[in-house]
This record gives C-alpha cells, sequence and structure tokens, in this order.
C-alpha cells in the first residue's frame, strides 16, 4: 500500500522487526514482533536478532513460579525476566534480566523513557547505530539502530559506530536533542566468556554486501574469500608464455547474489595466477522470490530454486563451467543447479565454494538447528557428497583460508580469545565449520 509511505505517525520513537524465525511457530501471529506489554513501570516494547541458548531452562523455571506465556517465541523471556526484577530502575531491570540470558542477542527494548539498544557480551550479532541530520539542522538530528548499515544508507543517515558487545546503550529525547551522549552500560555475562565471537556465517552469507559489519565491509571479505579458494582450488590449466587459449574454454560464474564478489575475487586470482579463465554471468536469479536458506521448510526450499534460478544457454553450452556459491547447507540450490546447467549444454561443472563445509548445527540465530540437516553429515566422504551433486568437482575453503580472509581487514586484529573458532587466534564464531562452540548451549 502506498499511503504507508506518506502516513503520519504520532509519537518520536518507533521500533520494528523482519521475522527470521529460529524458535517458536514460524506461521504463528502471536510470535510476530514486536512485543509489547504493560507492567508495573509502564509500557514495554521488544525486538529480538538471535538465538536464547538456555531458553528451555529459563521458560521452565519462570513457568514454575506462575508465568503465562503468551507465545512459544525465546524472545518473550526478555519481557518476564524484565517484569519480575527487584531492581528499583528501568536500566538496572533491563540489566539484571539481560545478565539471565545466554546466547546470541541484539535487542531493542522501546519504553516510556528510554530505547535502549543491546548487544550480547559474544557479540555474535550486528548491531550498528546511525544519525540522520544535525542537531543544528531544523528538527534537529535522528538516531536510528540497525542490524546493517544499509538500512542507514536507504534514508541517508550516517553510520556512527557498532554496539559493543556486552553493551547496552539508553537513548532519551534529551540525548538526542543535545547532541547524542548516550549513557552506556556493561552486560554482566552469566557466564565468562573466553572471546568475543561475532557469528563468521554473516560474512559468508546472512549480511548484505554493501554493509559493514564487525569494522569490515562485506563485500571486501568476499572477495577475499575467492582469492583464498582460487589459491586453494583453481579449475583451467597454466597457460605458457604466448600459448594460446585452450578449448573448451573455461568460464566462472556465481550463484547470485551472496556469492557475486567471492566469484569475481576467484577469476580474477586465478588469472594472476596464470590460469586461462574468464567471467560469465550464466545464472540470473528472479529478484521476486525470498531467499532459498532462509525458508522454512525443504519442499518451499525447492519450489523456490526452480521458480528463482534460470541459466543463460550461450554463456555455458559447449564450456567448462566453474560455478562459485558462498555455501552449502542443505545442499538443495547446489543439486539443481548442476542438473540445470549440464541440461544447458555445460560440458563440465566443477563446484567452488567460498566457506568451509557445513558440520554444525547453529545455535545463535541461523535455521540450521539439527545435523541430520546439514548435506556434508549425510555423507562418509567428499568423494560421495560429489557424486551426490553430480559435479565434476567439488572443493570447499579451507577452515584456515576463511579465517584468514576475514582477519586480515579486521580492525581488532587477531583477538586474544583462548577458544580455537577455527584457528587459535581467531576472534570469531565458527561453530557451523569446526564444531567448537563459544558459548555452552543447554
Amino acid at each position: 500500500d502506498p499511503r504507508i509511505f506518506s502516513e503520519t505517525l504520532v509519537g518520536e520513537s518507533a521500533i520494528g522487526h523482519t521475522r527470521y524465525s529460529t524458535a517458536g511457530g514460524v506461521t504463528n501471529p502471536a510470535n510476530i514482533q514486536p512485543f509489547h506489554v504493560k507492567y508495573k513501570d509502564g509500557n514495554l516494547a521488544i525486538v529480538h536478532n538471535g538465538n536464547i541458548t538456555n531458553f528451555k531452562h529459563l521458560h521452565k523455571r519462570l513457568e514454575a513460579k506462575g508465568t503465562l506465556f503468551q507465545t512459544s517465541s525465546d524472545s518473550e523471556l526478555l519481557l518476564h525476566l524484565i517484569a519480575q526484577s527487584t531492581r528499583s530502575s528501568q536500566p538496572d531491570q533491563i540489566l539484571d534480566a539481560l545478565s539471565q540470558l545466554e546466547g546470541a542477542y541484539c535487542f531493542l527494548i522501546l519504553t516510556d523513557r528510554f530505547l535502549f539498544a543491546c548487544r550480547d557480551p559474544s557479540g555474535f550479532r550486528p548491531l550498528v547505530l546511525g544519525r540522520q541530520g544535525d542537531v543544528d539542522t531544523p528538527g534537529g538530528a535522528t538516531y536510528m539502530l540497525s542490524s546493517e548499515t544499509c538500512a542507514f544508507d536507504l534514508v541517508e543517515a550516517k553510520f556512527l559506530r557498532e554496539i559493543e558487545p556486552g553493551e547496552m546503550i539508553a537513548l532519551t529525547t534529551k540525548s538526542c536533542r543535545t547532541g547524542g551522549k548516550f549513557t552506556s552500560y556493561r552486560i554482566d555475562p552469566r557466564k565468562k566468556q573466553d572471546a568475543i565471537s561475532p557469528c563468521v556465517f554473516e560474512f559468508v552469507y546472512f549480511a548484505r554486501p554493501d554493509s559493514q559489519i564487525f569494522g569490515q565491509t562485506v563485500d571486501t571479505v568476499r572477495h577475499r574469500t575467492g582469492i583464498r579458494l582460487a589459491e586453494e582450488s583453481p579449475v583451467g590449466r597454466l597457460l605458457k608464455p604466448g600459448e594460446k587459449s585452450p578449448h573448451p574454454p573455461v568460464i566462472v560464474t556465481a550463484v547470485p547474489d551472496s556469492s557475486n564478489t567471492a566469484a569475481l575475487g576467484y577469476m580474477e586470482e586465478c588469472r594472476r595466477l596464470g590460469y586461462d579463465i574468464s567471467y560469465g554471468i550464466a545464472i540470473i536469479r528472479n529478484h521476486y522470490v525470498g531467499r532459498t536458506f532462509i525458508s522454512p521448510n525443504q519442499n518451499a526450499r525447492e519450489l523456490k530454486v526452480r521458480c528463482k534460478f534460470n541459466i543463460v544457454r550461450r554463456v555455458v553450452k559447449d564450456r567448462i563451467v566453474v560455478m562459485v556459491d558462498d555455501s552449502i547447507v542443505r545442499g538443495t540450490t547446489s543439486r539443481q543447479l548442476i542438473a540445470m546447467m549440464r541440461k544447458a549444454g555445460a560440458l563440465e561443472v566443477h563446484f567452488r565454494v567460498a566457506s568451509p563445509t557445513v558440520i554444525g548445527p547453529c545455535f545463535y540465530g541461523m535455521d540450521f538447528p539439527t545435523k541430520s540437516e546439514l548435506l556434508a553429515n549425510r555423507f562418509s566422504s567428499f568423494e560421495e557428497l560429489r557424486k551426490y551433486l553430480n559435479a565434476d568437482s567439488l572443493k570447499y575453503l579451507s577452515v584456515e583460508g576463511m579465517m584468514k580472509a576475514v582477519r586480515q581487514g579486521d580492525p581488532r586484529g587477531v583477538g586474544t580469545g583462548s577458544t580455537p573458532h577455527g584457528n587459535k587466534t581467531a576472534p570469531y564464531c565458527g561453530a557451523c565449520f569446526t564444531g567448537v562452540y563459544p558459548v555452552a548451549v543447554w
């Protein structure tokens, strides 16, 4: 409805949410956020990105005390923990509630006086602060928060900074009008954290390439993963000086859209190394179909692949095709695309993945919660997996290669954590690739 763009809303503060279900029913309207309640200190509304790993334990404890839950979402826990806190001030009530949570969370909490922005001590998910306008301009400045910086570009707002891991900031009307000096609080973690562990899969797939998260531009990191992948697993033959290109030609193509930059980096590095290879746009994506991995069930994912992609026959016919994808989770997209490539006339189809094999479920906010859903766990060898996909060859980026690509531009350096999330000094969570979980799962 175009009228929503001209509708005037009453009030000075608002929060909103795009639902991506990880806990709670997918289709239950009661699980749609924001959640809003009234309690002893007034109105309370929340939105949440992440997944609370001690959800079942806290849910059971609160139910035993007589708490009535209205949803099946883990996010509702926070409302009850705040309402039942014995602390006197609202910021202290929220800090008390957050200190009981484990896992991944970014919360926005809107009350009658405050807008709180909270990020878990491990920093799994990104949360950023921006500003539109200036204090001295008519109407003053508008401050906003988002999971990604690309949201600020849409409204011509300036990215100011990330909310730090374990930080809660409190925005008020007065602080917004007086230059954005917000009170910052530290969240006391329920358990001692080994290290700050932002999710590396945000770079691999989840975040938009035009966003800046964890101190780096997503597009730049993906380009580096493509370069590392080419160093480890090139395709084609090396040409000697003056030698003519072999026939048939070799082309690299991306599985759009999240692997576009990695595929370009792969092709550029292969050429730099002396391989005769070129880039072609061989897969056309229907942008009116949502992201396949995020679909709620397998039947929906398979249907979406058929509706979502088509092959440009001229680009692939009588050619050796190297398909670069960002990751393989369930394999739904990969297998169908390889079959479509062969049907379109590709002589060979080689599959390259710009991340390691996904072997572990994610308990911190990504929707692959069981090992049995993960394609790599269904086969005893890479050769069996290759045959299942029907690729002429199949290669993944190594964990070491991925972490080098991610850490190369990290403003925090290599980190000081003792837990090997990918390797001994990586300040990232790579549990889905390594099976090493930085925060316990109940």
